[in-house]
């Protein structure tokens, strides 16, 4: 007995198969964000996520996580947030502080700010910047002690950050936190501002 013939798939056949397969997968491709709810499930969007109790991955960087604040970002700033984020110390009733926060926020960098209001945070902060000076910054792990509009933003250019604000529309800073007395060993490779150079900018920037 002879084996029944094989039908053949007409070439009609397989352009319907294979544009159902290229419809089921849009979604997935055209997304631009992954979003994990905190059950578990997994959506896919084109749109920032407005919710504030989700992780969010931005698909064009694999294995990149952002805040819901930092996803509405352009990517070059939202880039240099997530490599070098900013961080101000500041104290009341001082007007350095004052003139640190519009610095930043004319440039449009993205900080948290924390306020230094006892003695062991005194101490804390001399440990992580090399000094009790407010303000200070610091810009992922390189401490910028005492406001210096020159020092500041030759740090801010090597970390990427843009230099006229690129920030959405209403956006405001995060909300003034006191300061966590944790140290955190800094990295070897920090700079001293007394002998920073162009050379060890680039160096640091590419760290």
């Amino acid at each position: 007995m002879k084996p029944a013939p094989v039908p053949r798939r007409s070439a009609s056949g397989l352009a319907v198969a294979t544009g159902l397969t290229v419809l089921l997968s849009a979604p997935a491709a055209l997304a631009q964000y992954k979003v994990v709810a905190p059950d578990g499930s997994v959506s896919y969007t084109d749109r920032p996520p407005v919710s504030s109790n989700v992780r969010i991955v931005d698909i064009g960087r694999p294995g990149a996580s952002a805040t819901p604040a930092e996803i509405g970002l352009p990517t070059d700033l939202r880039t240099a947030v997530q490599r070098h984020p900013v961080t101000l110390y500041t104290s009341a009733d001082c007007p350095p502080c004052d003139a640190a926060r519009r610095l930043l926020q004319q440039r449009g960098v993205p900080y948290s700010e924390k306020r230094v209001s006892t003695d062991d945070d005194a101490a804390a902060l001399e440990r992580l910047v090399g000094g009790r000076t407010v303000p200070s910054l610091t810009i992922g792990a390189q401490p910028l002690r005492g406001l210096s509009d020159t020092d500041w933003a030759a740090y801010l250019d090597a970390a990427g950050y843009p230099r006229e604000s690129k920030l959405p529309r209403g956006w405001q800073p995060s909300r003034l936190t006191s300061m966590r007395v944790k140290f955190v060993p800094l990295r070897n490779a920090c700079i001293s501002l007394g002998r920073f150079s162009s050379r060890s900018l680039r160096r640091w920037s590419k760290s």
